[in-house]
């Protein structure tokens, strides 16, 4: 992954990445204007069409995935719930018209994604982890998950385990103070 402030500090990027890149927007969620992007003149009119609004131009190489990837929700020092996502391309966001299917998470992937969420600082994240050719790779740590499509896929009670997690943190805390 790398973010990008010019055209062609992002065309450099392009080529260093593979010329094969997806395109996000920093502040996106749910898939919405993400791109993919692998023909070098699309790449400089995306990038110059990112640049004149101002945004961080940022691009991750495209790693092959099939058609799914893994949701794994991270509250905590664990997985709470798991899904895979099985769309119909590359891209494999719910709310772009995956289908969330259950998911009983190897144990290393669990470990990489706690280790992932707490490298971020992150205690509930939902952590984005795609099965390429080398191996897992994360590819995304969502501070603020949506969980309507892994709630359909699980028995665990996700806004209750965060409830629960979030008093338990407030009496620890309170116990310290007083």
């Amino acid at each position: 992954t790398i973010a990008a402030e010019s055209p062609r500090n992002a065309l450099e990027a392009f080529n260093e990445l593979g010329g094969d890149v997806i395109v996000k927007s920093i502040f996106g969620s749910r898939g919405v204007g993400m791109t993919r992007v692998n023909d070098p003149e699309v790449a400089i009119r995306v990038f110059n069409t990112l640049a004149l609004y101002h945004h961080v131009i940022y691009i991750q190489e495209f790693i092959p995935h099939g058609a799914s990837d893994i949701r794994a929700f991270v509250l905590g020092d664990r997985v709470i719930a798991s899904m895979r996502r099985v769309g119909g391309g590359w891209k494999t966001n719910v709310a772009r018209g995956a289908t969330p299917t259950p998911c009983d998470l190897p144990e290393d992937y669990e470990g990489l994604a706690v280790r992932a969420a707490r490298l971020v600082g992150c205690e509930m994240a939902g952590v984005d982890i795609l099965e390429g050719p080398d191996g897992p790779l994360v590819v995304e740590i969502n501070s603020q998950p949506g969980w309507r499509g892994l709630q359909s896929t699980t028995k665990v009670d996700i806004a209750r385990e965060i409830a629960g997690f979030i008093v338990g943190k407030a009496s620890r805390l309170s116990r310290k103070e007083g």
